[in-house]
């Protein structure tokens, strides 16, 4: 089908400010350069998003934006849909709530069958982008890891959808076929996405890609008399129509002629491989493979899809073994360009996803659980990902190695907030009489009504000093991994609402702790050696205070480590930059204003829920189910209402629950 040639439209009442300009003209030079990769060292607060935006704006490609987690790519995608409101901005991530994969453990002879809870709104979205990307150029999709995973073949794709329109002529037998080839279901009962019902000359289509329509196509004989799309619910027209295009309603669909071919190449597969595992005396792998496989087959041949479809993406695709899978990155156009958000956690995090699946898989092969071929259902190694990059632009306060040798450490810089807040000044304390000179520090901060971050080395280390703290009358918290999401995000908010006056924690570098009232940041060991006291780490810590105008970091060490000087000098640096610019533009810096939000959740509900989650698993069953219940409501009106960090965070505390 032939793409739509919209261009992009910026809406936005603001313009370029502080070195947003500068960033903006350089970035897009490299781009009509031809530079394949490009780093954006933008600070925190300095509004690298608008930056992006305005680059988006004026190259006019379609664009993947990379975030390393759920929810920062929500955050991303909430900011450019209100950026680009007449353009496609969509949402491509794992579209699970719960995830268990198949495995098989040796050691202990147990087999873990697949264990998964489809989230339909994300599934929905993740099909919206496709979707988006074959139609139009003017597309953006916001993606987390789960977009270098195996998808379908986008030509295979692209060639089942159809058109419908008025005056055309198309026998019902005809749609209804066309429809379940490309995975509708039949159901007049239920008005549930991907499944359409017929009666007498009239069809009802339930689209897999939203839920804001139905359409509604009326026959007169064989030809199609008028196409209206409807409001789910209450059957009001919404708008009458002389064309419809119709998307598949799922990923995977392979048409019927290609999927017999398919079922033969499987057969053959699995014929070699049981003469393999014969042969090598696995009589036992040999007879749970033929089982699985022929009974998988059985379903292919029935209904054109199986659980599990996604381990025979390769006879799927006709791939050859190892060749890689297609992936959401063989959807755009071949001139497109990629974001990488926080590029200092989302490439280790890319580059961690191929050996993990592969030795999962590996066991599935070996023991009979999986045809060979499995293997080739995975996500991209990190080569094939950069392969397939045509230009990059890397952003982050603290880029990672990687990203600075590919650019021979060059940068495009942006680091002056217009909001004129500075860097936090950092001092250097020595470690005799820490804890007091920490409890001095924060009764300071009592009287201003500020709050403070203490990290530490160790988890005793922090548990320690949070008891020591308690004995002195400081109110404070323990912010560790183990953590509910639900506790922490109270804990957080208590922290806001001054229930604490301090939290303690091993690792403060995770999103979500850049809270305004938090004007200062103890580093305890700041001197030592390792990933959470090396420079980027430090940075990203002393970052944590860079909300309040009256931000302050205190390193407490007995010497100056090389990161920690490399940490002051470009804490400076950065300082020096901003004060310049407020002082030329008569800028007074002010503390960020955020408002406290408990994500929807009421304070007698969240207790309970804290309550519920340090019990046993049968404890108060009817409650907890309940509950969940209201929560799972919650988190599907948040989705629909576009408060997608709303709906991750009530989407976390309902798999915390169910997993009680």
């Amino acid at each position: 089908m032939r793409k739509e040639d919209l261009k992009f439209k910026l809406v936005t009442d603001y313009q370029p400010a502080g070195d947003q300009p500068e960033a903006i003209k350089q970035l897009i030079k490299g781009l009509e350069n031809k530079e394949k990769h490009q780093v954006l060292l933008g600070a925190t607060g300095t509004g690298k998003t608008f930056t992006i935006a305005n680059i988006i704006n004026q190259t006019n490609r379609q664009t993947l934006v990379l975030a390393h987690n759920k929810t920062l790519a929500m955050q991303l995608y909430i900011e450019l849909k209100e950026f680009f409101p007449e353009n496609r901005v969509e949402y491509f991530v794992s579209n699970f709530d719960f995830f268990q994969p198949e495995a098989y453990l040796p050691s202990r002879d147990l087999y873990i069958d697949k264990d998964a809870k489809i989230n339909q709104e994300l599934d929905m979205m993740r099909l919206s982008a496709m979707n988006g990307l074959m139609l139009r150029k003017d597309t953006i999709v916001v993606a987390s890891v789960a977009a270098i995973y195996a998808s379908q073949n986008p030509e295979e794709y692209g060639a089942v959808f159809f058109e419908l329109k008025v005056g055309e002529v198309l026998s019902k037998k005809e749609l209804l076929g066309f429809l379940i080839k490309t995975g509708y279901v039949r159901n007049e009962i239920e008005t549930v996405r991907g499944t359409f019902s017929a009666n007498g000359d009239v069809i009802k289509i339930v689209p897999s890609w939203t839920d804001q329509i139905v359409y509604r196509i009326s026959m007169f004989g064989n030809e199609i008399e008028s196409i209206e799309t409807l409001e789910p619910y209450n059957n009001k027209v919404v708008q009458r129509m002389s064309l419809a295009t119709i998307f598949p309603a799922t990923s995977y669909v392979t048409p019927e002629d290609k999927m017999k071919t398919v079922i033969e190449n499987i057969r053959e597969e699995l014929k070699n491989r049981l003469t393999e595992l014969r042969t090598e005396g696995k009589m036992l792998e040999a007879q749970r493979l033929e089982q699985r496989t022929n009974y998988d087959l059985e379903s292919l041949s029935e209904f054109g899809t199986v659980s599990g479809i996604e381990n025979y993406s390769a006879h799927l695709d006709f791939r050859p073994a190892g060749v890689p899978p297609y992936t959401l990155l063989d959807y755009f156009e071949k001139d497109f360009l990629t974001i990488i958000d926080e590029s200092h956690m989302m490439i280790p995090q890319t580059r961690g996803m191929s050996n993990t699946d592969y030795s999962r898989k590996k066991n599935l092969v070996d023991y009979g659980f999986r045809l060979p071929s499995a293997m080739d259902n995975r996500p991209l190694n990190f080569e094939e990902f950069s392969n397939k990059l045509k230009q990059v632009i890397y952003t982050s306060a603290t880029p990672g190695d990687y990203e600075m040798e590919l650019t021979n450490n060059k940068f495009v810089q942006q680091i002056i907030r217009p909001t004129g807040l500075l860097d936090p000044i950092i001092e250097v304390r020595p470690t005799e009489n820490q804890i007091e000179n920490i409890i001095e520090e924060i009764l300071k901060r009592r009287e201003k009504n500020e709050r403070v971050f203490i990290t530490t080395l160790t988890i005793r280390m922090s548990e320690d000093l949070t008891s020591y703290l308690q004995e002195r009358n400081i109110k404070v918290a323990y912010l560790h991994s183990e953590l509910k999401t639900i506790e922490r995000t109270t804990v957080l908010n208590d922290l806001r609402k001054g229930v604490y006056e301090a939290v303690v924690g091993v690792n403060l570098l995770r999103e979500g702790l850049d809270l305004p009232e938090v004007s200062l940041v103890c580093i305890l060991d700041a001197d030592k050696q390792g990933f959470l006291r090396n420079t980027r780490s430090l940075i990203q810590t002393t970052g944590r205070a860079a909300r309040n105008a009256s931000g302050l970091v205190i390193f407490y060490a007995d010497q100056v480590s090389k990161a920690m000087a490399e940490t002051i000098d470009e804490t400076t640096r950065r300082r020096e930059i901003q004060q310049a610019y407020n002082l030329k533009h008569n800028i007074t810096p002010k503390t960020i204003l955020k408002k406290i939000s408990d994500f929807g959740i009421d304070d007698a509900t969240r207790k309970q829920i804290i309550d519920i989650t340090k019990r046993k698993a049968n404890a108060a069953k009817d409650k907890k189910d309940k509950i969940i219940k209201q929560l799972r409501a919650d988190m599907i009106a948040a989705a629909k209402e576009l408060n997608f960090e709303k709906a991750a965070q009530i989407r976390d505390v309902i798999i915390e629950l169910e997993g009680q």
